[in-house]
């Protein structure tokens, strides 16, 4: 019998609502209202401009200052042609650099295009293409880079800035030694912050537009490769104010250290706008380091992190861990991804730190992340003893549904089936892409392609990907992008891409291939040196030759006949 939806979530909504935590919001927390995230700086700054909006190793940015810089390069940015609209990529790590060019093409009313600086020279060249972006804000180090892809591009701009412009002379915290490198001049670029420097006239005042395209994060796809879901400020909003509300729980009194990258949409969520829409200080780290991590606790009282289980078990076992006071962290949420959260993982960070680990929440790329919250069922572990993956209850505003895979039918609870998302922060689209919008968002509702079960408390629990896409190291690595990638290359006929469990690293990604007939001499070793130059690190496949793939009547490659051969 067919489920009326009405009913469905009628019924739904009662169950969470008696399942909802005591002392849990019901509604979003807009700290200072439903304003534009560029005037959430603005605003700021003008309440307390010498307050650490981020710390960098040390050097202190205000928010006065930051709202300064981010003001001069929106005129400088505007200088160069860049109008409202505009996409303006960003190839940088953590420094205090991306914040300001991220405030910055906001405020201008352009499009914030985040570039993973783990790139090589194919995926680099492949997402400036795609975005069609004309300006670029480039680390020093990674000049080599862009200037190998450049005349292939629309590039005709690019500004250049390095760590050293914003390291102290004094370090306070142990500074990893690449970040320590000097500053590398660069005659084909504009030096970002000299040029700021000199900048006397204002930006054109552009009105805030919450619903206007303010963002392009790309995600890895099952057909191809990666897409740019488009984001709005409102979705930036809706997602910082439901977990500021539900899980995060920042004010300006907080002190949040972030390591995760912020061009990772987790990351530009924990480690820049929750804190910055909130008011509250960031202390940004370039990478992970455990003892930097602790040196920065204990150093500036930080009371929010963000950490992947595996962090956070580096911490415990560190023979120095006890040296360091850790008590001010107050809050923690994490993600499991190769190691899991478990109740004695958890019982050993109460006893080190006084405090609860928390799993963070579920989330895509899509939905902006953070759709779920898990604050408040930690009593007697009833979060990790309700598994399996139990991330726990919708944020306010956001509905879910699971229906079937092939029909798309409402499951009753208890069943499993396909997690469907509706949610204010639902990404208005695949950049370029209406095809797979089309195929993605039907009837208001993001058709996932992941399982999961909704238990008859109301809770969610995610049963894994139906989608092929792995997790190396916490990053997404997508088979058919690999595959896509491994198509270029001249004496490869075919390829299929797998996953392969491993303890250190979660998933390794394994690529069968068959090679062209002509192209006999081709060894694994020199296929996996070409995939080393033109992917990420963590996206470089073990290689595996194979005389022929196994494939269907229609053309694809049966991917469970190689996880036999596994």
């Amino acid at each position: 019998m067919t489920m009326n939806e009405a009913t469905y979530f009628a019924r739904l909504r009662e169950l969470q609502s008696a399942a909802w935590p005591a002392g849990v919001a019901r509604q979003p927390h807009y700290p200072l209202g439903e304003i534009a995230i560029s005037e959430h700086l603005r605003e700021w700054a003008r309440r307390q401009p010498q307050k650490p909006a981020c710390i960098f190793y040390g050097r202190e940015v205000g928010y006065g200052e930051l709202n300064d810089l981010s003001e001069r390069f929106a005129a400088l940015l505007h200088q160069h042609g860049v109008q409202p609209g505009d996409r303006v990529a960003v190839f940088l790590p953590n420094c205090p650099q991306f914040m300001l060019a991220f405030f910055a093409i906001l405020k201008l009313g352009a499009v914030h295009v985040p570039v993973n600086p783990l790139f090589r020279e194919a995926e680099l060249a492949y997402e400036l293409n795609d975005t069609g972006a004309r300006v670029i804000v480039c680390l020093d180090s990674l000049m080599p880079l862009l200037r190998q892809v450049r005349d292939r591009t629309p590039i005709d701009t690019v500004f250049v800035t390095s760590f050293a412009e914003m390291l102290p002379e004094i370090p306070s915290l142990p500074v990893p030694p690449a970040v320590l490198q000097p500053r590398i001049a660069c005659d084909d670029a504009i030096d970002l912050l000299p040029a700021l420097a000199q900048v006397t006239a204002s930006a054109p005042a552009v009105q805030p537009d919450l619903d206007a395209v303010a963002a392009l994060n790309y995600t890895g796809g099952t057909t191809g490769m990666p897409k740019g879901c488009i984001h709005t400020q409102r979705d930036m909003l809706y997602t910082a104010g439901t977990s500021l509300a539900a899980s995060f729980a920042l004010s300006p009194d907080d002190v949040v250290v972030n390591f995760v990258p912020i061009f990772w949409i987790a990351g530009e969520d924990t480690g820049l706008l929750f804190p910055l829409v909130a008011g509250a200080t960031v202390v940004l780290m370039a990478r992970w380091d455990a003892v930097g991590f602790m040196t920065t606790v204990a150093r500036y009282k930080a009371s929010f992190a963000y950490l992947l289980v595996d962090n956070t078990v580096e911490v415990l076992e560190h023979p120095e861990a006890v040296s360091f006071d850790l008590t001010s962290l107050r809050k923690v949420r994490v993600s499991s991804f190769v190691k899991k959260l478990n109740p004695d993982f958890r019982a050993r960070w109460r006893a080190l730190t006084g405090a609860d680990m928390i799993e963070a929440a579920w989330g895509m790329t899509e939905t902006h992340t953070m759709d779920t919250f898990t604050l408040g069922m930690q009593r007697e572990d009833f979060d990790l003893l309700s598994q399996p993956v139990f991330v726990g209850l919708p944020v306010p505003g956001t509905d879910f549904k699971i229906c079937d895979f092939d029909s798309g039918a409402l499951m009753p609870l208890g069943e499993t089936g396909e997690i469907c998302v509706r949610t204010p922060s639902l990404f208005k689209g695949y950049w370029n892409r209406p095809e797979a919008t089309a195929e993605a968002i039907r009837g208001g509702f993001l058709h996932t392609g992941d399982i999961g079960v909704i238990d008859e408390q109301g809770y969610l629990h995610f049963l894994g990907r139906r989608k092929e896409m792995l997790k190396v190291k916490g990053m997404s690595v997508f088979p058919a992008e690999i595959e896509a990638m491994l198509g270029q290359h001249p004496g490869i006929a075919g390829s299929g891409v797998i996953g392969r469990e491993d303890a250190e690293r979660g998933q390794v990604p394994v690529a069968f291939i068959a090679l062209a007939e002509d192209a006999s001499g081709l060894t694994e070793a020199a296929l996996k040196d070409w995939c080393r130059e033109r992917m990420a690190a963590y996206k470089v496949p073990e290689i595996r030759l194979v005389p022929a793939l196994p494939m269907t009547a229609t053309g694809k490659v049966k991917k469970e006949e190689l996880r036999a051969l596994l």
